[in-house]
């Protein structure tokens, strides 16, 4: 795949002063009329008063974030980089999941993923130690949910509708996990990426030919990492080496910016980067 025709995100904070609803709009319709494919959000449920460096503790929700700016746009991708499924029940977490893909017009891209702050899961009172078992159990329910109208949980019937079709499923994570749970339930893997995409390669290949031997078709390699916008040489180069080792798309993430105008910097420079 070439740099032109992978696909290009970022990430719009939804932390800090600048997840204020008139930043966030600007920001979103800045991303869509620079022609970028998607806008990504992250996951921080209950930060601790020592890790709020950055935020100062303000978090919106990913998926309420997502579905407020679906309503402020009409195209560009909607994306989570990524939603810690087991934070939640998986039940009406897949409700709004639904209400979102259905709403947004079918533009919502999951990335999930199984957490790692003990902070926030001692708040949330949900054992560390499970949170893996946990992630399986919600990817096993989001498939089977999206994939009927008709759904059993605890021994009871219901009916999950609106059932729009299912987003792709893309797994936070690293390797040998994220990678049995890309094959299991997933269409993809959303690594964290570096500065070095060539380490990334033989992963890639890894999964590519599990996905093949599984009889699945081609994983979506979606690569979380700050990109050298400020550098139109070395952004170009770095999208090319990403898709030189077969990232099918990039996520400027990891992004500080203190108002909407420096972030239209960094999307006008990324399009620009990306279409020669």
């Amino acid at each position: 795949m070439s740099e032109g025709n992978i696909r290009l995100g970022i990430q719009i904070r939804t932390q800090g002063p600048q997840s204020d609803a008139a930043v966030m709009v600007a920001c979103a319709e800045a991303a869509e009329q620079a022609g970028l494919d998607d806008i990504v959000v992250v996951d921080h449920i209950a930060i601790p008063p020592d890790d709020i460096e950055g935020s100062g503790g303000r978090y919106l929700d990913p998926l309420g974030a997502l579905l407020f700016l679906a309503a402020k746009t009409g195209r560009i991708g909607l994306g989570t980089g990524v939603l810690v499924l087991p934070y939640r029940p998986i039940l009406p977490t897949a409700k709004v999941i639904a209400t979102l893909q259905e709403l947004s017009g079918c533009r919502l891209r999951l990335g999930v993923g199984v957490g790692w702050m003990p902070a926030q899961f001692n708040a949330l009172g949900v054992p560390r130690n499970r949170r893996g078992r946990l992630f399986n159990e919600g990817l096993e329910f989001l498939n089977r949910a999206f994939a009927s109208d008709r759904v059993t949980e605890n021994g009871q019937d219901f009916m999950f509708l609106p059932r729009p079709m299912r987003p792709p499923l893309l797994i936070g994570g690293t390797l040998p996990y994220a990678f049995n749970r890309a094959v299991a339930h997933g269409d993809g893997w959303l690594p964290m990426g570096g500065r070095r995409p060539e380490k990334f390669a033989a992963p890639v290949q890894e999964l590519r030919q599990r996905f093949a031997d599984a009889g699945k078709g081609e994983p979506e390699i979606a690569v979380f990492t700050r990109l050298p916008f400020e550098n139109p040489s070395e952004l170009a180069q770095r999208l090319a080496d990403w898709a030189g080792i077969g990232a099918t798309a990039v996520i400027h993430g990891g992004v500080r910016y203190a108002d909407a105008a420096e972030f239209n910097d960094a999307a006008v420079a990324l399009s620009e980067a990306r279409n020669g």
